[in-house]
Parts: structure tokens; C-alpha cells; sequence
């Protein structure tokens, strides 16, 4: 049997742009899997997948066109359910091997093999290679009912398909070919009431031909390209918009260039199928808006990629991916510049209307706009997010910062009454640091209201200054305080408020700032300004955070262990966290590490057994060689390791403890802790314990005890 690779291709109506690229990859991957499952595909058979507005495809390597026979060996029974006393079948062999579609005349060449404690009867069988059009069929019907659709659609099938003109079909969009080539054979398969043909179409008005035939399976990109002006692979699509991108912004000169957004570069690959790139402009007057108002109005509403100059200013040109390529672009040009003049004009509006009123002036409109049924308006929202951040300003700055930051906290939601924010909900915060610019506020209480809102995804910035740091983490913990406080928590992947990443967002701030503040007593201090709309969260607030601050840390490349080591003292400064790992990672590399953890687990252990253990150590009653070593060493080491740990030398204070393994050995072979005598046996128990609190200041070494 000769290998030949595989080409099917599902031509539709326009596919939806932002699930194109997940729909495209899903089907040839399922694709390939079942043609592997059924023996048709090698494992490692390359997949090629295809995607455009107007189709999915797939191109597999070395498709055989029958799977090979396969040898079947099946269980049947013990052989002494199987077979009488004379060797003859009972009736229950009987009926097992008619359902395997044998008879009687089977028995003899029945294999008996060891199963267990018992012998067991074996049937032996040849099942037969599947052929490509029954084995594709089922893989395309497989890869179809698995697409990742992200609404379906119900339509009509035509008449003169195959099945009856008034048939409704469910998919994302009407498919109008099918196209299933086995180098240059056409596989017999269906699917949505379409037959297999070797035809498919290009673009809808620049295609050489059309349809367009295809002579091969291999054949597929180079001949739509050809005959269609398709270029049919997504990845293939992007770079050349990227490469055109690139050159365009580099005829207009001046360090230009197009602004970076993978997701509306991956939303224009979907949206054209012969992509051509072309340079438009706006009125310069237009310039005087802020620039990120001009850019989202661009990018979401036109899927434009505003040229960005050398300083990453925006300029008054534009960049179009156009699905055509005439001989003159000029009425393209043209026509899309007068689609964004009133965009742009919009956003001047808006901008020129919103700074008729100061924010100050939006402050009471606050109340009257609904927060949550349990937790009032937003103006209620607004007065506790002022009081956390009073308090945290205080502890950070005092008087000035606390000031500053009630300002700033004051101010930071007012922009949401904005006609530009109702129009564009991503600019919050961002015009909120441009109007309070424009009501003659000063640079740190702008900088704070644009900044209150981060990070607001996983590596973005931190805010600039200490205000406004103070009010990202007062809004963020008025976020998580008042959720958890009526008990409205994340529940698997659903997380409406965003918890997880408040909690992240309060998590950075406090380590990467290496501020000087308890979480649990930050919580505890942002619960009173709820009054009586909920129940104190902080245990399960303090315990939520930290679950994903460990989560964080695991992602980060710390061990479980490791994580687990430092975490389990929940250190009341998480700056202190990272210093903490990276000194447990340098103390388990030790080789005194793993007899000291497993001797401070050890001692843990004994000491939840007693019942209470005295403070002191009374020198007097230290009979033992080895308890008296141990004693002495503790009086030697531990007071250098304490001085390190208080001035942060994490790793020198667990290095230091390292010379404790031998005394501590010593003491286990040679002292026994439970002595008859109680005054010996709390004494030995008091020296114990005081080895415990020492060597777990850092972080409990009994975590790293395998």
C-alpha cells in the first residue's frame, strides 16, 4: 500500500474573524488524530493546518489507503467456565463466540493462556485495515462535531444537494464544498450534504478562475495562490501582513511604525484572504485628542493600525489591510479615510464636551449609579476605597501621602460619567489622568487616577508614584474585602469580578514595592469601612491570596516543596518572599540539608505530641554528653543566624545552622526525649523547642523532609 498525503478542505461563508485561527487549528487536528487512531496516519504524520475567511483545511503527510490488518487476541472466560469436564465448549463459550460472529468449529484453535490464579480462554482473530473513505469519514465527522464553534448557525441545505432541498444542517456558517484529495484520487465523503469533488474557490473577485481545480493534494496552497489570489495558510497570511506592515510604515519614513497588537493582527489575518496594505491619513486636528482615544477608536472600531513616530507619538497617518489589490488604490484610500473622519470626530466630541465639567463636579453623580445590589453605589464604593487608602497613605507617608491619596481615591471613578469612557469603557482611568490634567491638578494625583486601575493583566505595570500605588491597592482590596465579604466568590473558571486578579495586582504591588505591610492586617483594616454590609472575610481573604501567590511562585520555577517551605509561615512581608526562596534553595543544596529537615520534622513532631513545653532551658538538668553538645551549640550558632535574619541575609542565617547537623544527630542517637523523669523530659523538650523556633525563622525546613 502507497502513502500518499491528504488534503480536505471545507469551503463556507465568512467564518467568525476572532474564532477563525482556533477553528482552523481544532479541525486539522482532529483531523489527523482519528486518521492516526484508525491506523491510517503515522503518529508523526505532519499536519498543515489552513484557515481563511472562506474555508478550513488540512494537509496530512503519508496517508495510507487502507489502515494495515491487525492481529486481535480477546478475553473470553476461564477455561473452566468455558470447557466441561470432557473438554467440550458449554453453552456460555458457545454464546460469547457467537457474538463475536464464530461457532463451535472455533473451540479448537481457542488459545489458553495464564490469567491470574486461572488459565482463561484466548480468541484470536485478524481484524481488517479500515479503508480511507470509511476511516476519513469517520474522522471528518469527528473533526466537525469537535470545532471549537463559537455560535451555531441553522440554514437550509440547497436543492439539488444530495439530501432533500428543506434539510437544515447546523454550523458555524453555510458550507457550500468539500474538497478531499488523496494525492490526485477525490475520497467518496461527505459532510453537511456535500459530496467530495478536487474543486474549490478563490477570491470573490480577483480569482484567475473560477472554481479552482486542484490537481493534487500537494498542489493546495500554490494552486489557490495561483488561480485563486488566496493565500490560504493563517500563519503564512500574517507574515505577509507583518512584512507589508513593516514596509509600508517604512516608506512614509520619519522611524515610523505600526503599532504592536497581536490580537488585532491575528483578527485582520482572518479578515482578508489577499491581504494588501495600504497608507492612509487623518486631519492633523485631530492630533490634538488624546492619542489613546485615537488609537482604540482605530483599532476596535476600524481594525486600523495607527504609525506610531520614533518618539511612539501617534501621527496622522494610518495603515488599512485591504482584501483587494487594485491597480489604483486611490479609492480605497480614499474611502477609508472618510470612514474614519467621523470616528475621529466622535472621539473630539466627546473629548472637547467632557472638559466642560471638572471631575470634582462628577463626584455626586457617583451615587447614583449602581455598583452592586449588596454593597450600594458607586459612590458608596468610592468612600471606602478614600478610607482604605487614608489609612494605607498614613502608614506609608503619613500626613502628606494619606492626603493626597484621599484626593486622588476621591476622584479615580469619576470618569466613568465621561461621555468618552460611556463610549470606550478601556480608556477608564486614562482620561481620568487627562482631565484631571486639564482641571489644573497636579501630576501625582493625575498619575494615580490613570494608574489606579494596575496592573491590570498579568506584566503590566505597576503605578508610577506612591499615590497612586496607595490607591490600586485600596481599590483592589475594597474589590476583594466587599466580594468576599458577602460571599461572593470565584467558582471554578468563573470569576466575574476579577478576584484572581485583584489578588495578583495587591500580591505585585506589595513584593515588587517591597512595602512594609501585613496582608492579613491590611485586610483586617479595609473591613471596618464596610460597616455592616458583610461579614469579616479576612481568614478566607488571607487564605485566598496566598493561594494564589503560591500559585505565582510555582509559575515562577519554585518547587513545591520550596514554596510550600516559605509559605507555610505566611511571612507578613511578601517582599521578603522571593529572598526567603532563594535562601531555602541555596540551604537544600547543602548536604547537611536533608538530615536537618528531616530532624526539624521530626521535632515537630514530638512536640505536638506534648502537652505544653516550658520556655527555658535549665542548664543544671542537662545530663547527657550529647544534650549538653546539642545545648552548647545552640548558645554557639543560633545568635549569629538570628543577627543575619534580622538584617534580611536570609541564606547566611540557614547556612549558619548548618553546623547544627552533628550535635542535632548526636542528640537522637544518645539522649532520649521522653525520660521517666518529667523535670528532664520538660527540659529536653524546652531545648527542643528552642532549636525549633530557630531553625524556622526563615521558613519551615520540615516542608523540604521527603
Amino acid at each position: 500500500m502507497t502513502a500518499q498525503n491528504l488534503l480536505v478542505e471545507l469551503f463556507v461563508e465568512e467564518l467568525p474573524p476572532k474564532a477563525l485561527k482556533k477553528l482552523g487549528d481544532a479541525f486539522a487536528q482532529v483531523l489527523a488524530q482519528r486518521l492516526t487512531a484508525q491506523g491510517l496516519a503515522a503518529p508523526d504524520a505532519a499536519v498543515t493546518p489552513f484557515a481563511s475567511p472562506r474555508r478550513l483545511a488540512a494537509h496530512i503527510t503519508a496517508v495510507l489507503p487502507r489502515a494495515a490488518d491487525r492481529a486481535v487476541s480477546q478475553k473470553l472466560m476461564p477455561v473452566a467456565v468455558g470447557l466441561d469436564a470432557s473438554g467440550q465448549p458449554t453453552p456460555a463459550l458457545l454464546k460469547r463466540l457467537g457474538a463475536l460472529g464464530a461457532d463451535a468449529s472455533a473451540v479448537a484453535g481457542l488459545r489458553r493462556a495464564p490469567d491470574g490464579k486461572a488459565e482463561a480462554l484466548f480468541f484470536d482473530s485478524v481484524a481488517p485495515g479500515v479503508d480511507l473513505a470509511v476511516g476519513l469519514q469517520a474522522a471528518l465527522d469527528d473533526a466537525l462535531a469537535q470545532l471549537p464553534i463559537p455560535k451555531v448557525m441553522t440554514y437550509q441545505l440547497e436543492s439539488g444537494c444530495e439530501l432533500p432541498g428543506w434539510t437544515s444542517v447546523q454550523f458555524v456558517r453555510p458550507a457550500h464544498g468539500l474538497v478531499a484529495l488523496h494525492g490526485s484520487t477525490v475520497v467518496p465523503v461527505q459532510a453537511l450534504g456535500l459530496q467530495a469533488g478536487h474543486a474549490t474557490h478563490g477570491h470573490r473577485f480577483e480569482a484567475r478562475v473560477d472554481p479552482v481545480v486542484l490537481p493534487s493534494a500537494d498542489a493546495y496552497a500554490d494552486t489557490l495562490a495561483a488561480d485563486g489570489a488566496v493565500i490560504a495558510s493563517f500563519a503564512a497570511r500574517r507574515a505577509e501582513i507583518v512584512r507589508q506592515l513593516a514596509e509600508a510604515a517604512a516608506r512614509v519614513g520619519g522611524g515610523c511604525r505600526p503599532i504592536e497588537d497581536d490580537a488585532l493582527l491575528d483578527e485582520v489575518t482572518a479578515l482578508v484572504e489577499r491581504p494588501n496594505v495600504l497608507v492612509c491619513e487623518f486631519e492633523r486636528q485631530f492630533l490634538d485628542v488624546p492619542q489613546e482615544c485615537l488609537i482604540l477608536t482605530m483599532k476596535a472600531n476600524q481594525k486600523y493600525f495607527p504609525l506610531l513616530d520614533a518618539n511612539g507619538r501617534l501621527t496622522h497617518r494610518f495603515l488599512v489591510v485591504s482584501n483587494i489589490r487594485p491597480d489604483d488604490a486611490s479609492a480605497v484610500i480614499g474611502g477609508n479615510e472618510r470612514v474614519v473622519r467621523p470616528r475621529l470626530a466622535d472621539a473630539k466630541f466627546f473629548f472637547d464636551q467632557d472638559r466642560k465639567k471638572t471631575l470634582q463636579s462628577r463626584v455626586e453623580g457617583l451615587s447614583r449609579v449602581v455598583y452592586h445590589n449588596k454593597l450600594g453605589t458607586q459612590g458608596d464604593r468610592v468612600e471606602r476605597v478614600r478610607a482604605i487608602a487614608r489609612s494605607i497613605g498614613q502608614q506609608l507617608g503619613g500626613d502628606i501621602l494619606a492626603k493626597q491619596a484621599d484626593t486622588a481615591a476621591q476622584l479615580a471613578k469619576t470618569d466613568l460619567l465621561t461621555d468618552m469612557v460611556g463610549e470606550f469603557p478601556e480608556l477608564q482611568g486614562i482620561m481620568g489622568g487627562y482631565y484631571a490634567r486639564h482641571d489644573g491638578l497636579t501630576e501625582d494625583i493625575a498619575f494615580a487616577i490613570e494608574d489606579h486601575y494596575r496592573p491590570r493583566f498579568a506584566g503590566d505595570e505597576l503605578p508610577r508614584n506612591p499615590v497612586g500605588l496607595v490607591v490600586a491597592l485600596a481599590d483592589k482590596l475594597e474589590t476583594l474585602v466587599g466580594m468576599f465579604g458577602i460571599g461572593n466568590l470565584p467558582t471554578g473558571d468563573k470569576d466575574p469580578f476579577a478576584l484572581r486578579r485583584h489578588a495578583l495586582g495587591v500580591i505585585r504591588m506589595l513584593a515588587e514595592r517591597d512595602l512594609p505591610l501585613d496582608l492579613p492586617a491590611l485586610i483586617r483594616a479595609a473591613v471596618p469601612a464596610f460597616g455592616s454590609l458583610i461579614t469579616d472575610p479576612t481568614d478566607a481573604l488571607a487564605d485566598f491570596v496566598f493561594d494564589r501567590l503560591a500559585g505565582s511562585l510555582r509559575e515562577q520555577g519554585y518547587s513545591a516543596q520550596e514554596v510550600d517551605a516559605v509559605l507555610a509561615l505566611r511571612p507578613s512581608r511578601l517582599g521578603d518572599v522571593t529572598r526567603r526562596l532563594q535562601a531555602v534553595r541555596a540551604f537544600a543544596a547543602l548536604p547537611e540539608a536533608a538530615a536537618l529537615a528531616a530532624a526539624n520534622k521530626r521535632i515537630g513532631n514530638i512536640l505536638k505530641k506534648s502537652d505544653g513545653v516550658g520556655a527555658a532551658v535549665n542548664a543544671a538538668l542537662l545530663a547527657e554528653p550529647a544534650e549538653q553538645a546539642l545545648a552548647a551549640a545552640i548558645g554557639a550558632t543560633v545568635p549569629d543566624a538570628d543577627g543575619r535574619f534580622e538584617q534580611g541575609d536570609y541564606t547566611a542565617s540557614l547556612q549558619t545552622l548548618a553546623a547544627l547537623r552533628a550535635p542535632v544527630d548526636a542528640f537522637f542517637d544518645g539522649v532520649m526525649v521522653n525520660a521517666d523523669d518529667p523535670a528532664l523530659k520538660a527540659n529536653r523538650l524546652a531545648l527542643l523547642q528552642q532549636l525549633h523556633t530557630a531553625m524556622n525563622r526563615v521558613a519551615d525546613l520540615s516542608r523540604l523532609a521527603t
